[in-house]
């Protein structure tokens, strides 16, 4: 099994425990603690993606899994929470990562050098990370550069930005679809941590296209048809 703990002082459980340890929300804190604590990024497993969408939906499963017993409904309501919880570390890991990767394309921008240790990108942050430091050295070239050989800086024109509330010119554009519940649903997260939720038998809502489209493929909703 993968050590996802891997340069977290392990001393108290052993070594051969250590290399045990898989995704659990206990981990998950740990690897957002250690994140924060620490100014480089740190190294995760390279299938930390995918992993932790499989823990996802295992914990999913324990919400669909149907019950009318009291320890199969209080577990249910202990996963909701505990979900909740994943998606806000899920959340604040990524964007401490973030803010480190912009940082490290930033220095590679600027100094252009090849000891930038780039070690701990995941594949996908590997591709953040260059493009990122392809447009930093595309302005750079085209601003400083041309500053510094009394040029004119060369810029082609920015798309203008949508008058009004940013959020709200992006949910207009939003497709989105129609749908009566069959069956009761709880709150869950969207794919943009937007929360939705929770919804009864026979509650109507107006729901981003992919997200009805799950929930109808699943049998918990039916398509409204707007005439």
């Amino acid at each position: 099994m993968k050590n996802y703990l891997k340069g977290v002082d392990n001393s108290a459980m052993g070594d051969e425990m250590a290399q045990e340890v898989v995704i659990t929300y206990e981990t998950l804190f740990e690897l957002l603690k250690r994140e924060k604590e620490r100014n480089d990024l740190q190294k995760l497993e390279p299938t930390f993606f995918s992993d932790t969408i499989s823990y996802i939906k295992d914990k999913k499963k324990i919400l669909e899994a149907k019950s009318d017993s009291v320890f199969a409904n209080e577990e249910r309501k202990k996963t909701e929470r505990q979900l909740e919880n994943i998606y806000k570390i899920i959340k604040e890991l990524y964007e401490r990562r973030e803010r480190k990767i912009i940082s490290l394309a930033l220095d590679k921008s600027r100094t252009k050098s090849d000891l930038i240790d780039t070690t701990a990108l995941l594949k996908e942050e590997r591709v953040v990370f260059e493009a990122l430091t392809s447009l930093l050295d595309t302005y750079r070239d085209s601003i400083l550069i041309s500053l510094l050989n009394e040029n004119m800086p060369f810029m082609q024109a920015m798309e203008k930005k949508p008058s009004g509330d940013f959020k709200t010119a992006l949910e207009l554009k939003k497709p989105t679809r129609l749908v009566r519940f069959t069956s009761h649903v709880p709150k869950f997260v969207g794919p943009e941590l937007e929360e939705y939720g929770p919804f009864e038998e026979e509650d109507i809502a107006n729901l981003p296209i992919e997200i009805a489209d799950v929930l109808v493929s699943k049998g918990r909703a039916e398509e409204i048809q707007e005439n």
